[in-house]
């Protein structure tokens, strides 16, 4: 087990889920991922295998069929996962995102009919916020709903969808006036829906079409597509809680933990380019001796661990807060901020002590440099992230003068 990163106070069971998973990603990731990553290729197996360690459930509770555990546990087995691929972390993560909201902002209908399946990992989840002219203002969303007798139609397009075409589920967040006189705040005017759709490409459902994967420089392997919605109909009982208004409240409540996630991925990745340098660094001779004899190189490394554990620590603190139950938003936003920029900086030295090597495509921190960047823009960007930790910031240290 790595020197770095450890994570202290954890109970037995927490101790032997994380082996396990650490031992799944040696075994069932680290081998593949690179290959299936240059080929752009779903990991169905790996998938198949998470499933049969019950992670597509690990938070939703005990009664519902999954293992009721802890967000702190749910991100330190991310950390792992995205230590072996990152793309398999990000087919989870949207997965859960849906799985909470419903936990935690679902009627008791919508939990009993979704969450069961979603444990065993039947129906597997995605959540839709972005648009194609919008980034990180959600309040300009265009998508809407209009109330049609005792259904909804849905019109608009949606963009940035992980699990777009795998996934079975979609919570979308849509403008909807009913009930909400003009003027209202924008915020004030949203609601989340449960989209039911078939796997794959191309129309759907009646009303909905997924187009095919939108082609990225990295992060490959899980689909990430644009949703187009043309009169999508939905029944009533598939607004999420059961009110319209709602929605951005909780799919902020759901980004809030995504961005714990997000930490954790960054840590995961931190972590393997950190493995990849001191390695290399030790097999690889110049004048005479390993590089990693020479003072430069030792800097680099004392720096990437340093920063490896500084982001570890904030990331568990982020989640332990949240499992407390206190308002996490400021712990979440410094751990994404920082996890996101330090994996980049560390994955960066890393390729520069490969040298020529790190551009061959033969040696794996290729795929790391190329897969970093996407934890910079997601779940909020690093200026967001500033702005809400500068909110929080001045809200916490009030001037009483």
């Amino acid at each position: 087990m790595s020197r770095l990163a450890q994570t202290h106070g954890l109970t037995d069971v927490q101790e032997e889920i994380l082996a396990t998973v650490r031992d799944f990603v040696d075994k069932e990731i680290l081998p593949v991922a690179t290959e299936l990553e240059h080929r752009d290729e779903y990991p169905q197996q790996i998938v198949e295998g998470l499933k049969d360690l019950g992670l597509f459930g690990l938070m939703i509770p005990e009664e519902y069929g999954g293992l009721g555990e802890s967000l702190l546990t749910y991100a330190l087995c991310v950390e792992e996962i995205a230590r072996g691929w990152m793309s398999v972390s990000g087919i989870i993560n949207t997965h859960f995102i849906v799985a909470y909201m419903i936990k935690q902002h679902g009627t008791e209908e919508q939990k009993a009919t979704f969450l069961p399946r979603m444990a065993l990992g039947e129906v597997r989840g995605a959540f839709s916020m972005s648009e194609p002219a919008l980034g990180s203002d959600v309040s300009a969303i265009t998508s809407k709903a209009v109330r049609d007798g005792d259904d909804y139609l849905l019109t608009g397009q949606k963009m940035w969808l992980t699990n777009g075409g795998t996934s079975s589920l979609v919570a979308v967040l849509v403008r909807s006036d009913e009930g909400h006189p003009a003027g209202t705040a924008p915020h004030k005017s949203m609601t989340t829906f449960l989209v039911e759709k078939e796997p794959g490409f191309g129309d759907v459902r009646p009303g909905l079409t997924i187009p095919g994967k939108i082609d990225k420089m990295g992060y490959k392997g899980v689909d990430t597509t644009e949703m187009i919605m043309d009169g999508l109909r939905l029944p009533a009982d598939r607004v999420l809680g059961g009110a319209t208004g709602r929605g951005f409240y909780q799919m902020m409540d759901g980004v809030e933990v995504g961005r714990v996630n997000v930490a954790a991925r960054g840590c995961g990745v931190a972590q393997r380019a950190f493995e990849l340098g001191i390695s290399y660094a030790q097999q690889r001779n110049t004048f005479g001796k390993p590089i990693a004899q020479h003072q430069a190189i030792q800097f680099k490394l004392a720096e990437m661990a340093t920063k490896v554990e500084a982001a570890h620590a904030m990331m568990v603190n982020a989640a332990r807060k949240k499992d407390s139950g206190e308002r996490n938003d400021l712990e979440a936003g410094m751990a994404k901020y920082l996890a996101s920029e330090y994996c980049k900086e560390v994955v960066e030295d890393a390729f520069r002590i490969h040298g020529g090597y790190g551009f061959s495509k033969e040696y794996e921190i290729e795929r790391l440099y190329r897969e970093a960047p996407m934890l910079l823009i997601g779940e909020g960007t690093a200026e967001i992230q500033k702005m809400i930790i500068g909110r929080r910031l001045l809200e916490e240290y009030r001037f009483q003068g």
